[in-house]
C-alpha cells in the first residue's frame, strides 16, 4: 500500500506563487508515473502535470508556461512549482502515483487526500 501526502496548499493573490510537495511511503523511483490534478467546485477533477519513470512531462494547457513538476527521487517527493497563480487555478489538488504491481504489471492507482489551493483575485 503507497501513501501519498500532499503539503504547501493555501490562500495566495493572483500573480503569487505557491509550490506544493507530495511525499510518498514507498520509492518513487519505481512508480510508473506520476501527477497533480485538482477539482473545482462543481467540476470534474483534472490532470495538471504528470511526470514518467523516466522524466518526461506533461501539462495541461492552461498551465503551461507557469506550473513546473518535478520530483526527487532521493526524497521519495514531488513537486509542482506554481507561478503567475490565477483566480481560475483554485481548487483541490491532488497527488497521483501509477504503480505497476504483479507478473502482468497491472497498473494501479493511489491518491493523496488532497490539498487546497485558493487564490483570491
Amino acid at each position: 500500500q503507497v501513501q501519498l501526502v500532499e503539503s504547501g496548499g493555501g490562500l495566495v493573490q493572483a500573480g503569487g506563487s505557491l509550490r506544493l510537495s507530495c511525499a510518498a511511503s514507498g520509492s518513487i523511483f519505481s512508480f510508473k508515473a506520476m501527477g497533480w490534478y485538482r477539482q473545482a467546485p462543481g467540476k470534474q477533477r483534472e490532470l495538471v502535470a504528470a511526470i514518467t519513470r523516466g522524466g518526461s512531462t506533461d501539462y495541461a494547457d492552461s498551465v503551461k508556461g507557469r506550473f513546473t513538476i518535478s520530483r526527487d527521487n532521493a526524497k521519495n517527493t514531488m513537486y509542482l512549482q506554481m507561478n503567475s497563480l490565477k483566480s481560475e487555478d483554485t481548487a483541490v489538488y491532488y497527488c497521483n502515483a501509477k504503480i505497476e504491481l504483479g507478473l502482468r504489471l497491472d497498473e494501479y492507482d493511489f491518491w493523496g487526500q488532497g490539498t487546497q489551493v485558493t487564490v483570491s483575485s
